[in-house]
């Protein structure tokens, strides 16, 4: 069983990341066990428990997981930026290492596959466009949930691990480069999972 440690900035992270690495287990059929550290509290917050986390590493009080994924909203600073951000908070850390980078929110992730949202929901959703704008995605994923005839109590992340479980992985790959970057890198590791396990049993 593969353990793996996911650092996140909220729960919209939590929601998604957990229903993704649980889909590329059975996927690849890798027994895995995944643990958050924090997932609420912002960036700030996730970046201090992660040094923390590695602290704790770099002192033995904690075993060095298979994978760690670390995930934080662009926030429109790029992709390139905010993995450096992180890369600093990560210092002395020898482990694998994987980024999920949402450019520039993680409810556009949520909004990019309109059959997967019909499928869950019933109707699609539009195509969202690029934008900057502080909770302009959060808006746009409680309006296309209302649009189905629902009101969601949690703005529509309520439904993001069936969302996730409906996308056609394969399209957004190619149409979508900060979930493509996310998508590849764990293709790849659980690839390589699953020959490690074939090639023990």
């Amino acid at each position: 069983m593969y353990n793996i440690r996911l650092f996140v900035e909220d729960n919209g992270h939590e929601v998604f990341l957990g229903a993704l690495i649980q889909r590329f287990a059975s996927m690849y059929n890798v027994s895995i066990d995944p643990r958050f550290g924090n997932a609420e509290g912002g960036y700030g917050k996730m970046v201090s428990e992660l040094k923390e986390f590695i602290k704790d590493l770099l002192n033995d009080q904690e075993e060095l997981p298979d994978l760690l994924i670390a995930a934080t909203d662009s926030n429109c600073k790029g992709l390139l930026k905010r993995k450096q951000q992180i890369e600093q908070a990560l210092k002395g850390y020898g482990g694998n290492v994987i980024y999920a980078i949402p450019d520039p929110h993680i409810e556009k992730w949520l909004l990019l596959d309109s059959a997967a949202f019909k499928k869950v929901l019933g109707k699609g959703c539009p195509a969202p466009p690029q934008k900057c704008e502080r909770d302009f995605y959060k808006r746009l994923l409680r309006d296309a949930v209302r649009a189905t005839g629902v009101n969601p109590p949690f703005g529509g992340i309520e439904y993001g691990e069936d969302i996730v479980n409906a996308m056609d992985l394969d399209k957004l790959e190619r149409a979508e480069a900060s979930l493509g970057h996310l998508l590849k890198a764990l293709r790849q590791q659980f690839q390589t999972w699953q020959q490690i396990e074939r090639h023990s049993s």
